[in-house]
């Protein structure tokens, strides 16, 4: 490795870094993490934080969980690869799929299709979709319904699904018949309506609305997060996602949630389908299938889809698509660890303590500093601080602001998130409760620092 001056020297000089603009990483040098355990991570300089955004939402154990590198290692001795591709495939990916199905058979999973990432599950889910409607014979289901807010991904179909303008503009023209439907989002809504209940209510009418306007016969999936991530941490109304299901199987529409961050314990439930008592045609997974140590996600589907495609006689079932990585032995064996280890410490029961412990306390900065105009959360350890310049008016805060919170909460001890006008908290689930302490101080002092 490299000494900390040549990496100070070299900082964003000869990379583009995601979610930045090349000029601003040149005069604003991303920190520099070379080092982490339990739920801290340490810098260049030898500073010490807690982790408060769990690497990128993935890492629920922590970095020092000694089974999963465990279990990499032993892959890489045993067979570092192989594809899985049709007419091979390899041990640990099999044992995988057995014990996902198990883990997920509450929520009506049963099969498994394996990727590199939320991303490329996404994608997988979106092309399956639509090949699912034309093994049935319903060629026209081609369209895509989702979330303003919402976040999938980056590729192609995740961008042209995504509900933020952010991720969309610069590469527009994006895939043609995605159509978005507001968000149960109370803070800001186009009904302004602060009710969840009546808002739920509301966006659920908005989305049969869309369908009757589109042709329910056009329509492949209606896909959402359970807790919208990225968007700011937007939970719906306990009503929302079962008023979705309902919807979606009047008018024979798949049903796809985007649980690359809420499976797997985050919310405080096993997945966020469970957490509001609904069974979704297929869920994408990935991030915490690893805790973050090797890149890997998983498309989990129901029954019915797995019906559909093993009982096709005619061919349209073959399935053209897949990755490279596809089932990667070291990604599976990563995998099969890290599902042993989520479930022996029971993190979800531990994220949804610590969740209620970590609401508590923004919502109590939030009664001392009138810079946040908002704080989500409450499921689990996801939770949102938006910032604004103006409580009356809602007004956004200068784009500077958080960026100058972030860095002072660093300097507290902890390292936040920030996306747009939000802070955003995403701890590992091993998380204690005087680590969370800490985190709530770190914040305490970065925003006493501003006034």
């Amino acid at each position: 490795m490299k000494d900390s001056n040549f990496l100070k020297e070299n900082n964003a000089r000869h990379m583009f870094h995601p979610m930045a603009h090349p000029a601003d990483s040149l005069a604003n040098p991303p920190k520099i993490i070379t080092g982490g355990n339990g739920v801290r991570i340490k810098d260049v300089d030898g500073r010490e934080t807690i982790d408060a955004v769990g690497g990128l939402w993935n890492v629920n154990l922590g970095y020092s969980c000694q089974p999963v590198k465990e279990a990499i290692a032993r892959q890489l001795d045993a067979l570092p690869y192989y594809s899985t591709f049709r007419g091979t495939s390899n041990d640990a990916v099999i044992s995988l799929s057995y014990e996902l199905a198990d883990f997920f058979a509450e929520d009506g999973l049963v099969r498994a299709f394996f990727t590199s990432g939320g991303s490329d599950s996404i994608e997988t889910a979106l092309r399956l979709a639509r090949q699912y409607h034309k093994v049935r014979g319903e060629h026209g289901r081609t369209k895509f319904i989702s979330l303003k807010k919402g976040y999938h991904g980056t590729h192609m179909g995740g961008a042209s699904i995504n509900g933020n303008a952010n991720f969309r503009t610069a590469y527009e023209p994006l895939l043609p018949g995605c159509f978005h439907i507001p968000a149960p989002y109370t803070y800001r809504n186009p009904f302004d309506e602060s009710d969840p209940a009546r808002l739920a209510k509301l966006c659920a009418a908005a989305l049969e609305d869309e369908i009757a306007f589109q042709g329910a016969g056009t329509i492949a999936a209606f896909i959402m997060e359970p807790v919208l991530g990225a968007g700011g941490v937007i939970p719906p109304h306990k009503s929302f996602m079962p008023m979705v299901r309902k919807i979606c199987d009047k008018n024979g529409i798949l049903l796809i949630t985007d649980e690359v961050i809420t499976a797997y314990g985050r919310t405080g439930a096993w997945s966020g389908s469970r957490l509001w008592g609904i069974k979704p045609d297929m869920m994408c997974t990935a991030k915490a299938i690893t805790n973050g140590y090797f890149p890997f996600g998983a498309v989990m589907l129901s029954q019915g889809i797995a019906d559909t495609f093993e009982s096709d006689t005619t061919g349209s079932a073959a399935i053209g698509h897949g990755y490279t990585y596809s089932g990667h032995p070291v990604g599976a064996a990563a995998a099969l660890a890290c599902l042993a280890e989520t479930k022996r410490l029971d993190v979800a029961s531990n994220a949804s303590a610590r969740g209620a412990q970590l609401y508590k306390g923004v919502l109590k900065l939030m009664g001392k500093y009138e810079l946040i105009g908002d704080v989500r959360g409450g499921h689990g350890l996801m939770t949102a601080l938006e910032l604004v310049s103006d409580r009356k008016s809602k007004a956004p805060v200068d784009k500077s602001i958080p960026i100058k919170l972030q860095d002072a909460v660093y300097e507290n001890g902890t390292m936040v998130r920030v996306s747009g006008p939000n802070l955003i908290l995403s701890p590992p689930l091993i998380l204690s409760e005087d680590e969370t302490d800490q985190i709530l101080d770190a914040l305490d002092a970065g925003f006493s620092s501003l006034q």
